[in-house]
């Protein structure tokens, strides 16, 4: 099979992502904007077997646009967990635009949590527009008894030193991802990325990864830092 990992990673010996947990990545094939088929997921993981992952949450993307349904999404899951033969460890959680549709799920507890206690939920907004009452979205995440973990806040662009601050004072967690750090998004998310990663805002980091090309240039970019926690 030919392979777009086709470059031996240089630093598997630094121990750079040995014992790591992915929190965000579009893996599960054929769901979303990211990996599409099984055998391209297969050769991803079989990667970050080989880079020393040990767990990696899968997060597609569900919203007005991709209404993914949590029963689908878990069929999709399974599929993949039966063709996967690896170490590293797959767990099943979502990306949740925070839209009309997801006011509807969180209604219903129609969810895909993410962490060990299964009572976090990983949100998004749109990168350039905030949602209406996005205050108020996340309080009421919180009053249902999940706590919001804001994926790659260094790439919204509409939110200023105020909206980080006040939703970190109302409790909400932050994730990094990985590629910001070597601004493969732009120098205004990288130095945000730095600006929380000084204040030790990030709680737990990501590689969102949607292609394998994608992982190759974390590979060839070196951007890990292995003492930062990357963990609930």
């Amino acid at each position: 099979m030919f392979s777009l990992f086709h470059r031996k990673p240089t630093y598997r010996k630094a121990g750079y992502f040995n014992g790591f947990t992915d929190w965000h990545c579009h893996i599960l094939p054929g769901v979303d904007d990211g990996v599409k088929t099984m055998e391209t997921a297969l050769e991803i993981l079989g990667e970050y077997d080989r880079l020393g992952f040990s767990d990696v949450w899968l997060t597609p993307h569900i919203m007005e646009d991709i209404p993914n349904t949590t029963s689908h999404l878990r069929q999709r899951f399974e599929e993949l967990s039966k063709a996967w033969g690896g170490r590293v460890k797959l767990h099943l959680a979502a990306e949740n635009m925070l839209d009309g549709l997801f006011a509807e799920r969180l209604a219903e507890g129609d969810l895909l949590p993410i962490g060990p206690e299964q009572r976090h939920l990983l949100v998004e907004t749109s990168y350039f527009n905030p949602p209406i009452g996005l205050y108020d979205m996340m309080r009421s995440i919180l009053s249902a008894g999940y706590y919001p973990i804001l994926a790659h806040p260094e790439r919204y662009v509409y939110m200023d030193t105020d909206d980080y601050t006040k939703l970190h004072e109302m409790g909400i967690l932050f994730q990094l991802n990985l590629p910001s750090l070597h601004g493969m998004y732009g120098e205004t998310a990288q130095e945000k990325a730095k600006g929380f990663l000084k204040k030790g805002w990030y709680h737990l980091m990501a590689t969102d990864l949607h292609r394998a090309e994608a992982l190759q240039m974390l590979i060839n970019k070196r951007v890990v830092d292995a003492d930062i926690a990357n963990k609930l």
